[in-house]
């Protein structure tokens, strides 16, 4: 597998959540198209999307309801740089366009594709022991402190970890969810008082081979704030590949 295969293989599966084409993410002008419903989009969308934008860089693509299309289209295009789309005066603007839809932008996040010589040579170090854990592991671990590595509202997509332990305790987790038909993304939690040891890097860097050596592509998401899990993606071997923002209904 190549680096240009893994960018390719993003793209196609954010053609499949925005309905568009993956061409669309390598224009330099804006693509503003109707989202249909679709059983290939990926598990922590809410699809079909009333609205969402995604940017691989070069422009934004934005995918929503039909009668949202002029106003959606006003906005992206009346923006002076695509990227304003995703800061706060952007999404106070997209909020109000929203509230005829009775919804809101509720996350952004920057999405991570591994560096295939970054992750394979990446140096990192975990002073405790690690094992490799698969589903009929995770029974008993659907726990808070476990909640961003395992999913216990999608149990189904959980298909493998990465566990530290000091002795018998499990004091670190990377888990990866099968969110995407060619792509599992991870998840990483570390007990606070293991926390600043390396722990949650070796075992996202681990895991994302492990992940590699199961046929698919690792990708680690952030959001922008998050500036520890934003340095542990990136010590881990992944770079920043695209952003995406979703707006979901108020009143479920």
């Amino acid at each position: 597998m190549t680096q240009q295969e893994i960018l390719d293989a993003a793209m196609r599966q954010s053609a499949v959540d925005c309905s568009c084409s993956a061409e669309d993410f390598r224009r330099e002008t804006n693509v503003v198209v109707e989202s249909r419903p679709s059983a290939d989009a990926s598990r922590y969308l809410t699809n079909p999307n009333i609205c969402a934008l995604f940017t691989y860089g070069s422009n934004v693509v934005a995918s929503c309801r039909g009668d949202l299309i002029p106003e959606v289209e006003a906005f992206v295009n009346g923006m002076p740089k695509h990227h304003r789309c995703f800061e706060p005066q952007g999404i106070y603007e997209l909020n109000r366009i929203l509230q005829k839809a009775d919804a809101r932008v509720t996350w952004m996040h920057s999405f991570y594709l591994p560096d295939l010589q970054a992750v394979f040579s990446a140096e990192v170090f975990c002073p405790y022991e690690t094992r490799e854990l698969h589903p009929e592991d995770f029974t008993d671990l659907y726990l808070p402190e476990w909640s961003n590595a395992l999913c216990s509202s999608r149990k189904e997509l959980d298909m493998l970890g990465i566990g530290a332990y000091d002795g018998g305790k499990l004091i670190g987790l990377a888990g990866c969810s099968a969110d995407c038909a060619e792509m599992w993304q991870i998840g990483i939690d570390v007990l606070p008082e293991y926390r600043q040891k390396g722990i949650a890097s070796t075992l996202t860097n681990q895991l994302a081979r492990a992940i590699f050596e199961h046929g698919k592509i690792p990708f680690y998401a952030a959001a922008w704030s998050n500036v520890r899990s934003v340095k542990n993606g990136l010590k881990s071997g992944f770079r920043p590949a695209w952003a995406a923002m979703q707006a979901e209904k108020i009143n479920k």
